[in-house]
């Protein structure tokens, strides 16, 4: 008889954000007449159009595939070259950072990238992952039998290396007691939208290269930053390429959610002993994925241009407003606020001493809004709340109004 993978038997209830659509479905069921009131600062999903430059690139890609002499098959292992290039000048040669085209892995987005990534790696291999963190970094390791054994009481892994990010530490992850041999990092931070100056991640690039660990970086939100302190890239700090696996997207910066393409950046420098993991993700990539389309990457080249920059930039910019009326809001409402300044993200404590998830459903039975329970990104998340800046400009002032009118004081 076949077996299956009894790791996916292990794996804690649904994911995270499929047990949120699955509560305010059955909300909305049981109150018809408030569904339409809701307002959705939960997922990270983007709510702006494609930029004009991305639309009108799109379509010519779209025309070129029916003339023969314009149409793409199969599309190059890596992805396309002028897109690889494109990606090489503006996010790495321009901020000083030595990455060549054919470091760079074209994909459908960074969520894959992140889950897929660990194919490379040895199950025997110990992660270390911030806590609270973003759920596919840990459930894709259970799912390959490198997270040990679940402890419902603690909401933790037997095998899993937690650094807790917190409001006592700033949300800085110290440097774990046990050495890891993967360590995942995301910055801009999800879901605490904190950041790290560019002489603390040197300081988790030393540690990597110390121990022997390989860093893998989740730069999906990079295109938010506004400090000048705080890096874009992992490889603007020194000696990164020889430790460090650089995931990047194009769904927040660019509104690609629902066209989806990425790219992961593996730099040749880095080995385990004299094995090349550019040569086995590249192996990797070759057999399980075919490609990104090419209407997509022609796409996403045009968000490098002149204009494709300027309009992405408009709505980044709009996002970010709405996170400044989020934390001004939850502030004037007497609320802890983090976040929302590099990032579409506001962390917040809950008020009172409630649980993560007793808030959602406050929030979602009293003012109609929805958000994250912190408690969902890990146990350090307990206690914590995320809101995100991607909804609608209306609906934000909308919703800070009804926080600012609820029941619940943060004070």
């Amino acid at each position: 008889m076949f077996k299956i993978n009894d790791n996916y038997l292990k794996l804690p209830g649904s994911y995270l954000f499929s047990n949120i659509a699955k509560k305010v479905a059955a909300y909305s069921e049981a109150h018809p007449d408030q569904a339409d009131q809701i307002i959705r600062l939960g997922i990270g999903d983007v709510t702006l159009p494609l930029a004009p430059a991305i639309i009108e690139r799109l379509h010519s890609a779209v025309d070129e595939m029916a003339k023969q002499e314009t149409f793409k098959g199969y599309a190059p292992d890596l992805g396309y070259e002028f897109l690889r290039t494109t990606i090489v000048e503006h996010d790495y040669q321009a901020r000083g950072c030595d990455i060549s085209a054919d470091e760079i892995f074209v994909s459908d987005g960074a969520k894959s990238d992140s889950g897929n990534i660990g194919d490379i790696f040895s199950v025997d291999n110990k992660i270390a992952v911030c806590d609270p963190v973003y759920p596919v970094y840990v459930d894709s390791n259970a799912m390959s039998g490198r997270t040990g054994v679940y402890h419902p009481e603690t909401e933790m892994w037997s095998d899993v290396i937690y650094m807790p990010c917190v409001s006592e530490n700033h949300f800085c992850p110290e440097l774990p007691k046990e050495t890891p041999d993967i360590i995942y990092l995301c910055f801009p931070n999800n879901p605490t939208g904190t950041t790290l100056t560019k002489d603390q991640l040197q300081v988790w690039v030393d540690y990597a290269l110390k121990v022997g660990a390989v860093i893998i970086y989740d730069a999906a939100y990079e295109a938010y930053i506004s400090s000048e302190n705080v890096p874009h890239s992992i490889y603007e700090c020194k000696g990164a390429k020889g430790c460090a696996i650089e995931i990047r997207s194009f769904s927040k910066n660019a509104g690609f959610t629902g066209t989806r393409l990425g790219f992961t950046v593996v730099p040749k420098d880095l080995k385990c002993g004299d094995v090349s993991l550019h040569t086995l993700w590249a192996r990797r990539h070759g057999t399980k994925f075919n490609g990104a389309p090419y209407m997509i990457q022609a796409a996403g080249a045009a968000v490098y241009s002149e204009e494709g920059r300027k309009q992405t930039q408009e709505q980044i910019a709009y996002y970010m407003n709405n996170a400044t009326t989020i934390r001004e809001g939850l502030i004037d409402a007497g609320y802890e606020v983090f976040g929302g300044v590099d990032a579409p993200y506001i962390w917040l404590k809950t008020p009172n001493h409630m649980k993560s998830w007793e808030f959602f459903d406050y929030l979602l039975e009293e003012l109609n809004i929805v958000g994250t329970p912190g408690s969902g990104f890990g146990p350090s998340g307990e206690g914590y709340f995320r809101l995100t800046a991607f909804g609608s400009a209306e609906n934000t002032k909308k919703a800070m109004e009804r926080i600012r009118a609820g029941k619940v004081s943060g004070k």
